[in-house]
């Protein structure tokens, strides 16, 4: 994650150095805590924060079972993603809901935060959770804001329910509230004013409505770029709210990570969403132990699965499966094959959650190009007709067929070549691969672990 690249590459650098040792000293213990603070410190992390951090690790290191341990390394390594994780808050915090009636969260925040596409994303992903969710356009101060959530609502296809900049916040919340539960909405989403500093005008307002509304959720959104400046805003709208828990936007941007490492351990609330991209579904729970695995260079392997069983079509997978498996799989399967891997994002966002890929390895993996060779790839196939896309046969038989197909995607006849032999190996191995699965059923590799 791009918000973690420079702490998490000197983390991993300061604790490789330990896990190297056989047996480590106090000494030791004590530079490598000297490198994590110094990392913790350019990451923007609030002087407090580390200095509680450091502290804790540094007592839990130097003990008998760390220094006496047959491999050290491994155990410092395991206190430091223990403390990490505790920072950013032990496990996912759970959103509240209403009992009766819809649910009702609100949400506040600076301007400028991405508090409104927030409100989308968020409205996006409980729609997801089966959820009926409802936006209510409350910021009548921003010029063209009830604009934007309305806009933002089209784009996902969630409703807006406004009544224009001249009734009062307060007063359209409960309006709005009113709307959802005569029209069966069972969640509602309040998009508050913000304003480009914090002022007393704002906090009242903010206060009214949620004296008129009493929200399940007071979600504070904050923009993780703005680093200690973000831990202050906090600070501040959670003594006046009492907020419920936070959701930091940009955290795929060009940001230390200070805010995710400061913000709970500052406010005592969690933090519950991040945004991760542009697109309304870059929206993430906030796992605090699978962060800190990903800072440790340790993977998250969990949230990879998560990410593919939410973007991928189960029935069309297993069918994908099946027809491998029984040497029926063509070009049209090829692109729909394509087409499921696509839908799980970027690359290197996918790599970046497996256990030990760090950014500094995929700076020497050339992946806009691994992109470009799919699209590639898939103009090929596109170029081809129903049949030779049903037969691949067809085409590797008929030097006019590929020309044809070289023509209309921008390649090369060698390249229609390369990718017909691809495919073909592809089915060498499946059918290799069901061989082998025959096998197992009759015993013959029964003993192996792998069939085992």
């Amino acid at each position: 994650m791009a918000a973690f690249e420079g702490l998490a590459s000197k983390l991993q650098d300061t604790l490789k150095k330990l896990r190297g040792k056989g047996k480590l000293t106090e000494k030791d213990i004590k530079e490598a805590m000297r490198e994590v603070k110094l990392a913790l410190l350019e990451a923007d992390v609030n002087f407090k924060v580390v200095k509680k951090f450091v502290a804790t690790v540094s007592e839990k290191c130097v003990g008998s079972e760390v220094l006496e341990s047959l491999t050290p390394g491994q155990q410092v390594i395991k206190i430091v993603n223990d403390e990490l994780t505790n920072l950013m808050g032990t496990t996912e915090s759970k959103l509240n809901y209403a009992d009766n009636g819809p649910t009702v969260f609100m949400m506040a925040g600076l301007q400028g935060a991405g508090k409104t596409t927030m409100c989308g994303k968020l409205a996006l992903h409980m729609r997801k959770k089966n959820k009926k969710p409802l936006l209510i356009a409350c910021d009548i101060y921003r010029p063209a804001a009830i604009k934007q959530l309305e806009v933002v609502g089209k784009q996902i296809d969630i409703p807006v329910f406004s009544m224009g900049d001249k009734v009062p916040a307060v007063d359209i919340a409960k309006a709005g509230i009113a709307h959802a539960k005569e029209h069966g909405y069972n969640l509602v989403i309040i998009d508050t004013a913000g304003r480009l500093h914090i002022d007393e005008e704002l906090m009242q307002e903010l206060k009214d409505i949620k004296t008129a509304v009493n929200p399940n959720e007071i979600l504070l959104v904050v923009d993780s770029m703005t680093g200690q400046d973000a831990v202050n805003v906090a600070e501040t709208f959670n003594a006046s709210l009492d907020v419920t828990g936070t959701i930091l936007t940009k955290l795929d941007g060009d940001t230390r990570g200070g805010a995710a490492l400061s913000i709970r351990s500052i406010t005592e609330k969690p933090i519950k969403f991040a945004g991760v991209g542009e697109k309304m579904n870059d929206i993430e729970v906030f796992h605090p132990d699978r962060m800190a695995s990903r800072i440790l260079g340790m993977g998250d392997v969990l949230s990879l699965i998560e990410k593919a069983q939410a973007a991928i079509d189960e029935k069309e997978a297993k069918e994908l499966s099946e027809r491998m498996m029984n040497q029926e799989f063509n070009f049209n399967d090829f692109l729909t094959a394509m087409d499921q891997m696509k839908k799980l994002g970027p690359m290197t966002k996918m790599l970046e959650m497996v256990p030990g890929v760090n950014s500094k390895m995929l700076e020497g993996l050339d992946l806009g190009d691994t992109e470009k060779q799919l699209a590639k790839t898939k103009a090929m196939i596109q170029s081809m007709t129903a049949k030779e896309r049903k037969n691949p046969n067809l085409v590797s038989g008929s030097s006019s067929r590929k020309k044809r197909i070289a023509v209309g995607s921008g390649s090369t006849i060698q390249e229609i070549n390369k990718l017909l032999k691809s495919f073909e190996m592809m089915k060498k191995q499946m059918k290799q691969f069901k061989s082998m699965q025959k096998g197992a059923k009759k015993g013959l590799f029964g003993k192996m672990p792998f069939f085992s």
